[in-house]
């Protein structure tokens, strides 16, 4: 089954606080501050780092009222001046997100307010989804892909001691163990494109994309090669310790610490890695490690502390089983609402996505706009592996009108749509007026 080659629409990286949360009112003079900061960072790197330069057009978002502030006016006269910046409401057919957005005649960076108060974490945000911004018009267009192997017991505990491995590359301080730790990360990525055939293909689609942009925010964000290894190796901590999946997150690790070795072992790959390719086959490559090896992965694990993770992992397992149980209960074998995506504005938490097989992927918390309506997911809402379509619980409580509820799940219809009975007993689907 093949996925859309490029997703435009695609509202990425949604901050686990920001659906249904409290923000306080975009100050505009605090907002002017942060705009100053994007721009000295962006001014710095004076495009030395992908050819083309991250400044452009920013908007702030504050969720809970969909106010905003923008470096720069609109091109529809949506925005107004107030305090240095340019303020307005984003209407209720965007999508809310850290991400890249065309709103109002201009492509903007987007990102939710309030931004970190850490400098080192909002500078390397900032620059992150500046590059999404930007990634198109470098020839490295997104691309999704279906990462459910690192939901299980096997690829979760190769990815997490790929990080381990990764991390002690980084900290070391002679090249000889350098070299052998990135060699151990190798390994065990190794393994896991041995037991998971599709493993590569999938992986590198998303390092591409958000593995590509952290690593940008991580060099653009950080001004001294010193910060930028120490917020490489804070995405690698703070990853493992913080995501209930990493099926999409894990590219927020990697993507820094590859980028890293590389600038270190391979000069020149970012003008490379436009033509395709991954940044691990480029490492290894530049540095002689043949990954078709099968060292003894159990030996290799030892040094990284393996028994102890693999031990909790099972134990993850065990409860993963029984929350796929239920979503697949819920979502597949229960009468359900399926929503046909044409015209997709979405905006989900990366890091807690569950896959249930051939079904799809679970988005335990999102917001999706369509030509239909719209629907707030906060129980669950099944996505199809080629995004064609999204299901959720049956409705309760009636079929009528224009607000509807179920389980996990709220949601308003469009002017001119309407629940029509699905293909099987108990199931919906939406249909426009007159249509079938």
């Amino acid at each position: 089954m093949s996925i859309r080659p490029a997703l435009p629409w695609l509202a990425l990286a949604l901050a686990p606080a920001a659906m249904g949360a409290d923000a306080p009112t975009i100050d505009p003079a605090l907002a002017g501050r942060y705009f100053k900061e994007a721009a000295q960072l962006c001014h710095a790197d004076g495009g030395r780092l992908w050819g083309k330069s991250l400044c452009g057009p920013t908007l702030l978002v504050e969720p809970a009222s969909r106010r905003v502030a923008a470096n720069q006016a609109d091109a529809e006269g949506r925005l107004r001046p107030e305090g240095g910046v340019y303020v307005g409401v984003l209407p209720t057919d965007q999508a809310i997100a850290n991400t890249a957005v065309d709103w109002a005649g201009v492509h903007w960076t987007e990102m939710l307010w309030p931004l970190k108060e850490d400098a080192a974490r909002r500078h390397t945000i900032m620059a992150h989804e500046a590059f999404h911004r930007v990634q198109d018009s470098l020839g490295l267009a997104a691309h999704e892909s279906n990462n459910a192997h690192l939901d299980t017991l096997e690829g979760r505990y190769t990815l997490q001691l790929e990080w381990r491995a990764l991390d002690a590359a980084l900290a070391a301080s002679i090249d000889t163990e350098r070299r052998a730790r990135v060699a151990d990360a190798l390994a065990f990525r190794a393994a896991r494109y041995r037991r998971f055939p599709a493993a590569e293909k999938a992986e590198t689609a998303v390092e591409r994309n958000e593995g590509l942009a952290e690593y940008t925010g991580v060099m653009v964000g950080n001004r001294t090669p010193a910060a930028q290894v120490a917020m490489a190796r804070w995405d690698l901590a703070w990853h493992p310790e913080n995501d209930t999946s990493f099926v999409r997150s894990f590219a927020y690790a990697t993507g820094p610490a590859y980028g890293l070795l590389l600038d270190r072992y391979r000069p020149g790959w970012r003008k490379a890695i436009v033509s395709g390719g991954s940044p691990a086959r480029m490492l290894a490559t530049a540095l002689h490690v043949d990954m078709a090896a099968e060292p003894e992965v159990d030996k290799l694990a030892a040094r990284y502390d393996g028994p102890a993770l693999l031990a909790s992992e099972h134990a993850r397992a065990e409860a993963r089983s029984r929350q796929m149980a239920k979503y697949q209960a819920q979502l597949v074998t229960g009468p359900v609402l399926k929503l046909p995506l044409k015209h997709m504005k979405v905006q989900f938490n990366p890091s807690n996505l569950v896959p249930l097989g051939d079904a799809g992927t679970v988005y335990p918390t999102m917001h999706v706009i369509d030509d239909w309506g719209s629907v707030t997911v906060d129980g669950g809402a099944l996505m199809a592996p080629d995004w064609s379509q999204l299901t959720v619980a049956a409705p309760e409580g009636g079929a009528d009108g224009s607000e509807l509820h179920g389980k996990g799940w709220t949601m308003k219809l469009a002017a001119g749509w309407r629940l029509a009975r699905g293909s099987r007993m108990g199931d919906w689907t939406v249909a426009s007026e007159g249509g079938q």
